[in-house]
């Protein structure tokens, strides 16, 4: 049967890579933290009371409150180009499609804010790829991250007559691959301060003491990459003593610990005096990196009695990043390329 001359172009066999992070506000106002933070705390995985408690205490109090705070935060790290996260996440999809080259086209999304995942999933296709990857880019699994994307990622497929053929990334938080690419490069970072700390914090994201209990594997994950990433430095920063701490507590549940802030001042107090702080949870720097910890932080651990103080960056689209990138992503598409 011959293809009627109004049937609509069907494009097929090409390969689709869509790296997906956290999100991020359209502008650092009010307003636009506002959209952003009513559409992430509404997310029933990422807090986990049922709606008819939580959603009077959100947009009761949380959202005439917090975006005005989270708003001036975000006004001290955002660039030019906007939001650190979206431009960073922008640039390791540009950096890994001139790796890929031909072979699969990449693009990237936000699971809250632009670009939202379903659009992006629909262009990949509209484009002929009836084949796509989808990386989340949480090194540790967490029913509020990891699961949310795979979440939007059904309901995008769920709204298409024609779905592609989807993969998705797994969690590397013990990855080799992950793990050399932290150490070498925080290696290079910490080769270049201008002073050699005495203790480095690893501080990952915080979550709800009840999500462990509840049998997220988030907790151990994030423990068993700072275990791996110790031993690994261990050769060249044997005298680095190595710390875990979690972040960003919200509310009065009771969070992961040690807290990070706890641990800074407790560090200024017990007489340390030169710090470094890495976050080996988030694959991009942030508002949680660039504002929480390097600011805040710094003035957390000088107010204490220690002097030095250094925030090491993310892998975010460096050399080692992109290189450990780039090998996972081939190796999930083995067999499609």
């Amino acid at each position: 049967m011959d293809r009627p001359l109004n049937h609509p172009a069907a494009p097929v066999g090409s390969i689709g890579v869509l790296l997906v992070n956290l999100g991020t506000p359209d502008a650092p106002t009010t307003a636009a933290v506002r959209r952003y933070l009513g559409e992430f705390l509404s997310d029933r995985r990422v807090v986990e009371i049922p709606p008819i408690i939580w959603q009077p205490i959100l947009r009761g109090m949380v959202l005439r409150t917090r975006p005005r705070q989270s708003a001036h935060a975000y006004q001290q790290v955002w660039g030019p180009d906007g939001s650190p996260l979206a431009t960073i996440t922008k640039a390791q999809a540009e950096a890994l499609q001139a790796r890929l080259g031909s072979a699969a086209k990449v693009r990237w999304a936000m699971r809250y804010g632009k670009p939202a995942i379903a659009p992006q999933i629909r262009q990949l296709k509209d484009e002929g790829c009836d084949r796509i990857l989808v990386a989340p880019l949480y090194p540790q699994y967490s029913g509020a991250t990891t699961a949310t994307v795979i979440d939007a990622l059904g309901a995008s497929l769920k709204a298409m007559r024609w779905q592609p053929a989807i993969r998705t990334l797994p969690p590397y938080h013990d990855d080799p691959l992950h793990i050399e690419a932290l150490r070498a490069d925080l290696s290079r970072q910490l080769a270049a301060l201008p002073f050699r700390p005495e203790v480095l914090v690893l501080s990952f994201h915080g979550m709800p003491e009840r999500t462990l209990h509840l049998g997220d594997p988030y907790h151990c994950q994030c423990q068993k990459t700072a275990r791996l990433l110790g031993e690994a430095l261990a050769a060249e920063w044997g005298d680095l003593r190595v710390e875990v701490s979690f972040q960003s507590r919200f509310g009065r549940a009771k969070w992961l610990e040690p807290a990070t802030d706890a641990v800074l001042a407790r560090e200024g107090q017990a007489g340390t005096r030169r710090l470094a702080i890495a976050a080996p949870g988030f694959s991009a720097d942030c508002l949680e990196t660039l504002e929480e910890l390097a600011i805040r932080g710094r003035e957390e651990f000088t107010a204490a009695g220690g002097e030095q103080f250094a925030a090491l960056a993310c892998l975010n689209a460096s050399e080692d990043g992109m290189a450990m990138l780039e090998a996972m992503v081939r190796r999930e598409l083995m067999g499609w390329l």
